[in-house]
């Protein structure tokens, strides 16, 4: 009867994980956005990165809190060192009865560039431990110009089948139906705050209807902005050629193969059909010791596929900055006119 007891509970665990809904929103809270923009403006230019803690609550991902990761130099062991660090730091939160469980981890960026293979190999490791993790990208640079540049992300299921299998080819990609676009999964972000909270910050709002940001918005100038932006676009179409002349360079090869291999069999099934007349046994038609037949490594499609989602994200920022400029313009053109 236990048995019985013990292997109903076991499949309804099972059951439940596997019906697991999926991540709908990450609700974060005010304070911990507030640490995440603190600790990526006082390191810029240095990119940075921290621990997300939560809980994860059906189809919503709570962010309670967060702490930094300490800079250290290169010639220290920095996995080791920063492993017993978060260690010490989630003990110390668990002592003061704060919310100790990891639920990803945030880092900054520059002008929107972290689609890389640094940020997909770090997922894969913390999915092995954590079930459903996020990684929160805060960029200062797109900040300043008056937008909270604060995304979610996770990897999508099928993008990481295929990573753990290392098969990125043409052919699994096409059977997947995997595109560029399908590597990467932006959750929605909600920003919320406790009663007392927005209380406090309520009685602390001035009583004039005009800030400082309000002004900063009204700036015309976005040319720094729209240059850097550029300026990363066009090395990204350069990596981009680069990657497609890889993939032209195999698929000669692999024509100059099948040539050699269509070659070879046609003259060997013309010797087997003098050696017939012979009366002698017929050659095999595949020789696998002729490196003719040697199969060519087909290159990973992963560095193309994130360097055409890094373009399609310059390509949205530059197109969002320009229509709050040309806002701006007409704006101003307004106001003058009148």
């Amino acid at each position: 009867m236990a048995n019985t007891m013990g292997r109903s509970f076991l499949q309804a665990a099972a059951t439940s994980e596997e019906v697991a809904p999926p991540l709908r929103v990450v609700q974060i809270e005010g304070l911990a956005v507030l640490k995440i923009i603190k600790h990526c403006n006082e390191f810029l230019p240095s990119l940075v990165t921290g621990q997300l803690l939560g809980l994860d609550v059906g189809s919503v991902l709570e962010v309670t809190n967060c702490f930094p990761f300490p800079i250290r130099e290169e010639d220290e062991e920095i996995e080791a060192d920063g492993a017993n660090y978060q260690l010490e730091m989630m003990r110390c939160l668990r002592e003061v009865n704060v919310d100790n469980n990891t639920v990803g981890w945030y880092q900054s960026t520059l002008m929107g560039s972290f689609q890389t293979v640094e940020l997909i190999e770090t997922f894969m490791n913390y999915q092995e431990n954590i079930r459903r993790c996020v990684c929160i990208v805060y960029d200062p640079s797109r900040s300043a110009q008056g937008v909270l540049a604060l995304k979610a992300l996770k990897l999508t299921d099928s993008f990481m089948d295929l990573y753990r299998n290392n098969n990125f080819t043409g052919e699994k990609l096409r059977e997947k139906n995997l595109s560029w676009v399908d590597i990467f999964e932006e959750i929605p972000i909600k920003v919320s705050n406790s009663a007392l909270a927005s209380a406090f910050m309520t009685e602390l709002e001035p009583e004039l209807p005009v800030k400082q940001c309000d002004y900063d918005r009204l700036k015309l100038s976005t040319a720094p902005y729209m240059e850097r932006n550029l300026e990363f676009l066009i090395d990204c179409m350069e990596d981009l050629s680069a990657e497609q002349n890889k993939f032209q360079y195999y698929y000669r090869n692999l024509s100059r193969q099948q040539a050699q291999q269509q070659t070879w069999l046609q003259k060997r099934r013309v010797e087997n059909m003098a050696r017939k007349a012979a009366g002698e046994e017929p050659l095999p038609e595949e020789d696998p010791a002729n490196p003719i037949f040697k199969p060519i490594l087909e290159p990973s499609r992963v560095d193309s596929y994130l360097i055409t989602n890094q373009i399609s994200n310059y390509c949205n920022q530059i197109n969002g900055v320009a229509t709050q400029s040309f806002n701006r313009l007409y704006l101003m053109k307004a106001l003058h006119e009148d």
